[in-house]
Protein backbone atom coordinates (compact mmCIF):
# COMPACT_ATOMS: atom_id res chain seq x y z
CA UNK A 1 0.00 0.00 0.00
CA UNK A 2 1.21 3.29 -0.94
CA UNK A 3 2.37 6.43 1.28
CA UNK A 4 -1.00 8.41 -0.03
CA UNK A 5 -2.70 5.33 0.87
CA UNK A 6 -1.72 5.36 4.39
CA UNK A 7 -2.53 8.96 4.99
CA UNK A 8 -5.74 8.73 3.63
CA UNK A 9 -6.86 5.08 5.78
CA UNK A 10 -5.62 7.15 8.86
CA UNK A 11 -7.52 10.35 8.39
CA UNK A 12 -10.59 8.26 7.16
CA UNK A 13 -9.90 6.28 10.30
CA UNK A 14 -9.61 9.49 12.91
CA UNK A 15 -12.94 10.88 11.18
CA UNK A 16 -14.56 7.51 12.16
CA UNK A 17 -13.83 7.54 15.46
CA UNK A 18 -13.98 11.41 15.90
CA UNK A 19 -17.57 11.35 14.78
CA UNK A 20 -18.64 7.89 16.31
CA UNK A 21 -21.26 8.30 19.45
CA UNK A 22 -19.09 8.67 22.63
CA UNK A 23 -21.15 6.12 24.71
CA UNK A 24 -20.59 3.46 21.91
CA UNK A 25 -17.01 4.76 21.88
CA UNK A 26 -16.88 4.43 26.24
CA UNK A 27 -18.68 1.41 25.59
CA UNK A 28 -16.36 -0.73 23.31
CA UNK A 29 -12.82 0.40 24.95
CA UNK A 30 -14.42 -0.79 28.29
CA UNK A 31 -15.17 -3.98 26.65
CA UNK A 32 -11.64 -4.11 25.69
CA UNK A 33 -10.17 -3.21 28.86
CA UNK A 34 -12.19 -6.26 30.65
CA UNK A 35 -11.04 -8.62 27.90
CA UNK A 36 -7.38 -7.80 28.64
CA UNK A 37 -8.01 -7.90 32.25
CA UNK A 38 -9.41 -11.29 31.53
CA UNK A 39 -6.55 -12.33 29.58
CA UNK A 40 -3.86 -11.39 32.26
CA UNK A 41 -5.77 -11.42 35.34
CA UNK A 42 -7.60 -14.60 35.46
CA UNK A 43 -4.19 -16.83 34.30
CA UNK A 44 -2.46 -14.82 36.70
CA UNK A 45 -4.61 -15.58 40.12
CA UNK A 46 -4.78 -18.95 38.83
CA UNK A 47 -0.86 -19.28 37.96
CA UNK A 48 -0.65 -17.24 41.51
CA UNK A 49 -2.02 -19.44 44.20
CA UNK A 50 0.74 -21.77 43.08
CA UNK A 51 3.12 -19.63 43.19
CA UNK A 52 2.44 -18.33 46.47
CA UNK A 53 3.36 -22.05 47.31
CA UNK A 54 6.25 -21.90 45.43
CA UNK A 55 7.22 -18.71 46.40
CA UNK A 56 6.52 -19.89 50.65
CA UNK A 57 8.28 -23.22 49.65
CA UNK A 58 11.72 -20.88 48.46
CA UNK A 59 11.21 -18.55 52.10
CA UNK A 60 10.43 -21.02 54.33
CA UNK A 61 11.97 -24.24 54.20
CA UNK A 62 14.29 -24.93 50.99
CA UNK A 63 15.99 -21.00 50.89
CA UNK A 64 17.74 -19.96 47.59
CA UNK A 65 19.37 -23.06 47.46
CA UNK A 66 19.06 -26.88 49.21
CA UNK A 67 21.38 -28.98 49.96
CA UNK A 68 20.00 -32.32 50.49
CA UNK A 69 20.78 -36.25 51.25
CA UNK A 70 21.14 -38.79 48.53
CA UNK A 71 18.46 -41.18 47.79
CA UNK A 72 19.56 -44.26 49.43
CA UNK A 73 21.68 -42.71 52.45
CA UNK A 74 21.10 -42.16 55.59
CA UNK A 75 22.63 -38.66 55.75
CA UNK A 76 25.09 -36.11 54.18
CA UNK A 77 28.38 -37.91 54.12
CA UNK A 78 31.67 -35.11 54.77
CA UNK A 79 28.86 -32.91 56.59
CA UNK A 80 31.96 -31.26 58.41
CA UNK A 81 33.55 -30.65 55.09
CA UNK A 82 30.91 -29.26 53.18
CA UNK A 83 30.02 -26.86 55.92
CA UNK A 84 33.55 -25.56 55.74
CA UNK A 85 33.37 -24.85 52.30
CA UNK A 86 29.92 -22.81 52.73
CA UNK A 87 32.09 -20.45 55.05
CA UNK A 88 34.43 -19.67 52.04
CA UNK A 89 32.18 -19.39 49.32
CA UNK A 90 31.41 -15.29 48.76
CA UNK A 91 27.35 -14.46 48.09
CA UNK A 92 25.87 -16.41 51.27
CA UNK A 93 23.88 -14.51 53.87
CA UNK A 94 23.17 -16.87 55.56
CA UNK A 95 22.55 -20.90 56.02
CA UNK A 96 20.71 -23.13 58.24
CA UNK A 97 21.45 -26.97 59.02
CA UNK A 98 18.95 -29.46 59.84
CA UNK A 99 19.35 -33.07 61.05
CA UNK A 100 16.13 -35.34 60.56
CA UNK A 101 15.18 -38.73 61.60
CA UNK A 102 11.98 -40.46 61.30
CA UNK A 103 10.05 -40.36 64.66
CA UNK A 104 7.10 -41.48 66.40
CA UNK A 105 5.20 -39.04 68.80
CA UNK A 106 2.81 -40.54 71.53
CA UNK A 107 0.32 -37.88 72.91
CA UNK A 108 -2.17 -40.31 75.39
CA UNK A 109 0.40 -42.44 77.17
CA UNK A 110 -0.22 -40.68 80.63
CA UNK A 111 -3.91 -40.83 80.67
CA UNK A 112 -4.54 -43.57 78.81
CA UNK A 113 -5.39 -46.56 81.00
CA UNK A 114 -6.50 -49.09 79.51
CA UNK A 115 -3.85 -51.56 77.70
CA UNK A 116 -6.44 -52.43 75.42
CA UNK A 117 -7.16 -48.44 74.37
CA UNK A 118 -5.30 -47.28 70.72
CA UNK A 119 -2.15 -45.05 71.25
CA UNK A 120 -2.58 -41.41 69.98
CA UNK A 121 0.36 -41.59 67.97
CA UNK A 122 1.82 -40.08 64.20
CA UNK A 123 4.45 -41.17 62.58
CA UNK A 124 6.37 -38.18 60.99
CA UNK A 125 10.19 -36.54 61.00
CA UNK A 126 12.14 -34.72 63.37
CA UNK A 127 14.33 -32.05 62.58
CA UNK A 128 17.59 -31.13 64.90
CA UNK A 129 18.18 -27.01 64.14
CA UNK A 130 20.10 -24.40 65.48
CA UNK A 131 17.14 -21.45 66.35
CA UNK A 132 19.24 -18.39 65.60
CA UNK A 133 20.35 -19.49 62.15
CA UNK A 134 16.97 -21.63 61.26
CA UNK A 135 15.31 -18.16 61.72
CA UNK A 136 17.48 -16.03 59.64
CA UNK A 137 16.45 -17.76 56.80
CA UNK A 138 13.31 -19.56 57.27
CA UNK A 139 11.94 -17.19 59.68
CA UNK A 140 10.53 -19.92 61.37
CA UNK A 141 9.54 -17.90 64.65
CA UNK A 142 7.14 -15.80 62.42
CA UNK A 143 4.70 -19.11 62.42
CA UNK A 144 4.54 -20.09 65.71
CA UNK A 145 0.55 -19.52 66.50
CA UNK A 146 0.83 -20.86 69.89
CA UNK A 147 3.34 -20.99 72.61
CA UNK A 148 6.81 -19.79 72.53
CA UNK A 149 9.90 -20.57 70.12
CA UNK A 150 12.85 -22.91 71.01
CA UNK A 151 15.30 -21.42 73.43
CA UNK A 152 18.98 -22.44 72.30
CA UNK A 153 19.74 -22.19 76.28
CA UNK A 154 16.54 -24.64 77.33
CA UNK A 155 16.88 -28.15 76.51
CA UNK A 156 13.77 -31.10 76.59
CA UNK A 157 11.62 -28.70 74.32
CA UNK A 158 10.07 -29.66 71.11
CA UNK A 159 8.11 -27.02 68.59
CA UNK A 160 5.09 -29.40 66.74
CA UNK A 161 3.62 -28.68 63.17
CA UNK A 162 0.35 -27.79 63.29
CA UNK A 163 -0.71 -30.61 60.48
CA UNK A 164 0.22 -33.05 63.79
CA UNK A 165 -2.75 -31.79 65.44
CA UNK A 166 -6.51 -32.54 65.35
CA UNK A 167 -7.52 -28.85 66.34
CA UNK A 168 -5.45 -27.48 63.73
CA UNK A 169 -5.78 -30.14 60.74
CA UNK A 170 -8.90 -32.02 61.65
CA UNK A 171 -9.84 -32.42 58.25
CA UNK A 172 -7.18 -34.45 57.49
CA UNK A 173 -7.81 -36.95 59.92
CA UNK A 174 -9.35 -39.41 57.62
CA UNK A 175 -6.22 -39.32 55.69
CA UNK A 176 -3.11 -38.55 58.23
CA UNK A 177 -2.42 -39.39 61.79
CA UNK A 178 -3.28 -36.42 64.39
CA UNK A 179 -2.58 -36.16 67.84
CA UNK A 180 -5.68 -34.77 70.32
CA UNK A 181 -5.30 -32.77 73.41
CA UNK A 182 -1.45 -31.17 72.53
CA UNK A 183 -0.97 -28.27 73.46
CA UNK A 184 2.33 -25.66 74.90
CA UNK A 185 3.41 -27.10 77.74
CA UNK A 186 1.87 -30.75 76.95
CA UNK A 187 4.63 -33.84 77.60
CA UNK A 188 4.97 -36.15 74.72
CA UNK A 189 6.79 -39.14 74.01
CA UNK A 190 9.65 -39.55 71.07
CA UNK A 191 10.80 -42.78 69.54
CA UNK A 192 13.60 -42.83 67.12
CA UNK A 193 16.42 -45.34 66.54
CA UNK A 194 15.08 -47.47 69.05
CA UNK A 195 15.41 -44.64 71.47
CA UNK A 196 12.09 -43.10 73.47
CA UNK A 197 12.13 -40.01 75.29
CA UNK A 198 9.62 -37.03 76.53
CA UNK A 199 9.89 -33.94 76.13
CA UNK A 200 6.92 -30.77 76.15
CA UNK A 201 5.45 -29.37 73.88
CA UNK A 202 7.13 -25.27 73.78
CA UNK A 203 5.68 -24.34 70.40
CA UNK A 204 3.32 -25.06 67.24
CA UNK A 205 4.50 -24.53 63.74
CA UNK A 206 1.55 -23.14 61.27
CA UNK A 207 3.47 -22.85 57.61
CA UNK A 208 1.35 -23.46 54.48
CA UNK A 209 4.50 -25.13 53.70
CA UNK A 210 3.65 -29.10 54.45
CA UNK A 211 7.11 -29.59 55.06
CA UNK A 212 7.34 -27.55 58.20
CA UNK A 213 3.77 -28.20 59.14
CA UNK A 214 3.92 -31.92 59.49
CA UNK A 215 7.70 -31.58 61.51
CA UNK A 216 8.94 -31.73 65.11
CA UNK A 217 11.56 -29.73 65.93
CA UNK A 218 14.55 -29.77 68.47
CA UNK A 219 17.84 -28.14 69.24
CA UNK A 220 20.40 -29.66 66.78
CA UNK A 221 22.69 -30.63 69.73
CA UNK A 222 19.91 -32.43 71.61
CA UNK A 223 18.62 -34.19 68.71
CA UNK A 224 22.25 -35.83 68.16
CA UNK A 225 22.29 -37.24 71.73
CA UNK A 226 18.91 -38.75 70.96
CA UNK A 227 19.06 -40.04 68.41
CA UNK A 228 22.29 -41.40 68.88
CA UNK A 229 24.14 -39.84 65.49
CA UNK A 230 27.93 -39.22 67.18
CA UNK A 231 29.13 -38.44 63.69
CA UNK A 232 27.30 -35.16 63.67
CA UNK A 233 26.67 -35.85 59.81
CA UNK A 234 23.53 -33.35 58.78
CA UNK A 235 20.67 -33.82 56.31
CA UNK A 236 19.83 -30.57 54.79
CA UNK A 237 21.32 -27.20 54.09
CA UNK A 238 19.52 -24.17 53.70
CA UNK A 239 21.16 -21.45 52.03
CA UNK A 240 20.11 -17.50 51.48
CA UNK A 241 22.20 -16.29 48.91
CA UNK A 242 22.46 -12.41 48.17
CA UNK A 243 20.09 -12.52 44.65
CA UNK A 244 19.13 -14.76 41.76
CA UNK A 245 22.61 -14.79 39.94
CA UNK A 246 24.35 -15.19 43.33
CA UNK A 247 22.27 -18.03 43.92
CA UNK A 248 23.41 -19.75 40.47
CA UNK A 249 27.09 -19.11 41.03
CA UNK A 250 26.99 -20.41 44.61
CA UNK A 251 25.63 -23.89 43.10
CA UNK A 252 28.08 -23.86 40.46
CA UNK A 253 31.11 -23.37 43.02
CA UNK A 254 29.58 -25.56 45.31
CA UNK A 255 29.39 -28.25 42.20
CA UNK A 256 33.28 -27.37 41.23
CA UNK A 257 34.45 -27.70 45.55
CA UNK A 258 33.12 -31.50 44.63
CA UNK A 259 30.02 -30.94 46.87
CA UNK A 260 28.00 -32.98 44.51
CA UNK A 261 30.02 -35.49 44.86
CA UNK A 262 28.16 -36.70 48.22
CA UNK A 263 24.97 -34.37 47.99
CA UNK A 264 22.30 -33.19 46.08
CA UNK A 265 22.28 -29.24 45.21
CA UNK A 266 19.30 -27.29 43.71
CA UNK A 267 18.04 -24.31 43.36
CA UNK A 268 14.49 -23.21 45.09
CA UNK A 269 12.91 -23.84 42.21
CA UNK A 270 14.62 -27.22 41.32
CA UNK A 271 13.84 -28.76 44.91
CA UNK A 272 10.02 -28.14 43.91
CA UNK A 273 7.83 -32.07 44.07
CA UNK A 274 7.20 -32.65 40.77
CA UNK A 275 3.19 -32.75 41.62
CA UNK A 276 3.81 -28.67 42.39
CA UNK A 277 4.92 -27.92 38.87
CA UNK A 278 2.87 -30.16 37.11
CA UNK A 279 -0.11 -28.08 39.46
CA UNK A 280 1.40 -24.77 37.47
CA UNK A 281 1.33 -26.19 34.23
CA UNK A 282 -2.10 -27.28 34.68
CA UNK A 283 -3.18 -24.15 36.08
CA UNK A 284 -1.79 -22.34 33.55
CA UNK A 285 -3.44 -24.07 30.60
CA UNK A 286 -7.05 -23.19 32.46
CA UNK A 287 -6.61 -19.59 33.22
CA UNK A 288 -5.58 -19.56 29.59
CA UNK A 289 -8.64 -21.78 28.30
CA UNK A 290 -11.04 -19.35 30.57
CA UNK A 291 -9.01 -15.88 28.88
CA UNK A 292 -9.76 -17.31 25.77
CA UNK A 293 -13.74 -17.54 26.16
CA UNK A 294 -13.29 -13.16 26.96
CA UNK A 295 -11.22 -12.79 24.00
CA UNK A 296 -14.12 -14.46 21.35
CA UNK A 297 -16.52 -12.12 23.15
CA UNK A 298 -14.81 -9.33 23.01
CA UNK A 299 -14.20 -9.76 18.92
CA UNK A 300 -17.43 -10.78 18.18
CA UNK A 301 -18.02 -7.02 19.71
CA UNK A 302 -15.29 -5.64 17.85
CA UNK A 303 -17.06 -7.69 14.34
CA UNK A 304 -20.71 -6.37 15.36
CA UNK A 305 -19.74 -2.73 16.10
CA UNK A 306 -17.77 -2.43 12.58
CA UNK A 307 -20.05 -4.60 11.01
CA UNK A 308 -23.40 -1.86 11.98
CA UNK A 309 -20.83 0.82 11.37
CA UNK A 310 -19.96 -0.23 7.91
CA UNK A 311 -23.59 -1.05 6.87
CA UNK A 312 -24.63 2.28 8.03
CA UNK A 313 -22.09 4.17 6.17
CA UNK A 314 -22.56 2.21 2.99
CA UNK A 315 -23.50 4.45 0.79
CA UNK A 316 -20.53 6.77 2.15
CA UNK A 317 -18.13 3.94 1.09
CA UNK A 318 -19.50 3.59 -2.64
CA UNK A 319 -19.02 7.70 -2.56
CA UNK A 320 -15.59 7.54 -1.33
CA UNK A 321 -14.72 4.16 -3.84
CA UNK A 322 -16.73 7.11 -6.92
CA UNK A 323 -14.14 9.18 -6.43
CA UNK A 324 -11.17 6.90 -6.84
CA UNK A 325 -10.14 5.90 -2.93
CA UNK A 326 -8.74 2.97 -3.00
CA UNK A 327 -10.75 -0.38 -1.43
CA UNK A 328 -7.61 -0.93 0.92
CA UNK A 329 -7.41 2.34 2.47
CA UNK A 330 -10.99 2.12 3.37
CA UNK A 331 -10.79 -1.11 5.13
CA UNK A 332 -7.70 -0.10 6.48
CA UNK A 333 -9.77 2.85 8.20
CA UNK A 334 -11.74 0.14 9.64
CA UNK A 335 -8.82 -1.53 10.91
CA UNK A 336 -7.50 1.68 12.42
CA UNK A 337 -10.50 2.00 14.22
CA UNK A 338 -10.43 -1.18 15.85
CA UNK A 339 -6.98 -0.93 16.93
CA UNK A 340 -7.45 2.29 18.81
CA UNK A 341 -10.35 0.55 20.73
CA UNK A 342 -7.79 -2.47 21.74
CA UNK A 343 -4.72 -0.03 22.26
CA UNK A 344 -7.14 2.39 24.36
CA UNK A 345 -9.11 -0.40 26.22
CA UNK A 346 -5.41 -2.42 27.37
CA UNK A 347 -3.98 0.97 27.98
CA UNK A 348 -6.04 1.62 30.94
CA UNK A 349 -5.92 -2.27 31.84
CA UNK A 350 -2.15 -1.92 31.89
CA UNK A 351 -1.96 0.65 34.69
CA UNK A 352 -5.16 -1.32 36.41
CA UNK A 353 -2.75 -4.10 36.75
CA UNK A 354 0.48 -2.78 37.32
CA UNK A 355 -0.46 0.40 38.98
CA UNK A 356 -3.26 -1.54 41.27
CA UNK A 357 -3.71 -4.79 40.83
CA UNK A 358 -0.45 -6.36 41.10
CA UNK A 359 0.81 -4.20 44.07
CA UNK A 360 -2.13 -4.50 45.89
CA UNK A 361 -2.07 -8.78 45.91
CA UNK A 362 1.52 -8.51 46.88
CA UNK A 363 0.51 -6.59 49.71
CA UNK A 364 -2.54 -8.23 50.37
CA UNK A 365 -1.72 -11.85 49.16
CA UNK A 366 -5.48 -14.03 49.04
CA UNK A 367 -5.65 -16.14 51.88
CA UNK A 368 -5.63 -20.20 50.71
CA UNK A 369 -5.28 -23.17 53.08
CA UNK A 370 -2.44 -24.20 50.82
CA UNK A 371 -0.68 -20.84 49.57
CA UNK A 372 -1.05 -17.27 50.43
CA UNK A 373 -2.32 -16.49 46.46
CA UNK A 374 -0.69 -13.68 44.67
CA UNK A 375 -1.17 -12.69 40.71
CA UNK A 376 1.64 -13.49 38.60
CA UNK A 377 1.76 -11.06 35.78
CA UNK A 378 4.86 -10.99 34.23
CA UNK A 379 5.63 -8.09 31.72
CA UNK A 380 6.51 -10.76 28.68
CA UNK A 381 3.46 -12.77 28.98
CA UNK A 382 1.24 -9.63 29.10
CA UNK A 383 3.17 -8.15 25.81
CA UNK A 384 2.77 -12.03 24.37
CA UNK A 385 -1.19 -11.28 25.59
CA UNK A 386 -1.21 -7.56 24.09
CA UNK A 387 -0.17 -9.30 20.99
CA UNK A 388 -2.90 -11.73 20.61
CA UNK A 389 -5.62 -9.25 21.73
CA UNK A 390 -4.21 -7.06 18.74
CA UNK A 391 -4.20 -9.51 16.57
CA UNK A 392 -8.08 -10.94 17.11
CA UNK A 393 -9.07 -7.17 17.01
CA UNK A 394 -7.04 -6.64 13.72
CA UNK A 395 -8.96 -10.15 12.34
CA UNK A 396 -12.32 -8.68 13.60
CA UNK A 397 -12.30 -5.16 12.80
CA UNK A 398 -10.89 -6.16 8.88
CA UNK A 399 -13.77 -8.84 8.02
CA UNK A 400 -16.76 -6.66 8.21
CA UNK A 401 -15.15 -3.97 6.52
CA UNK A 402 -14.28 -6.25 3.69
CA UNK A 403 -17.61 -7.86 3.17
CA UNK A 404 -19.08 -4.41 2.33
CA UNK A 405 -16.49 -2.87 0.53
CA UNK A 406 -16.39 -5.61 -1.90
CA UNK A 407 -20.32 -4.28 -3.05
CA UNK A 408 -20.74 -3.51 -6.22
CA UNK A 409 -20.04 0.59 -5.71
CA UNK A 410 -22.75 1.56 -8.02
CA UNK A 411 -25.15 -0.35 -6.19
CA UNK A 412 -23.71 0.92 -2.50
CA UNK A 413 -24.77 4.68 -3.46
CA UNK A 414 -28.02 3.69 -4.32
CA UNK A 415 -28.34 1.52 -1.15
CA UNK A 416 -29.44 -1.67 -2.98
Amino acid sequence: MSKNSLRVALLLGWRQIRHANVWTTTLIIFVMMLTFLNLVVVAGILVGLIEGSVKAYSEQYTGDIFISTPAGEEYIERSTELLATLKNIPGITAYATRATEGVTVEANYRTRRDPQELRDTVGTKLAGIVPLTEDQVTGLSRFVVDGEYLDPNTEGYILVGANLLHQYAPDFGEAFDTLEEVYPGTRVRLTASGRTKEYIVRGVINSKVDETSRRVFMLEDEFFRFVGRTNLNINEVAIRAENKLAAGKIKSQLIGSGVADYANIRLSREALPQALEDIIVTFELLGNGISSIGLLVSSITVFIVVFVNAITRRKYIGILKGIGIRAGAIELSYVIQSLTYALAGAGIALVIIYGFLVPFFNAHPIDFPFSDGILVAPLSGTLIRLIILIIATLIAGYIPAWLIIKKNTLDSILGR
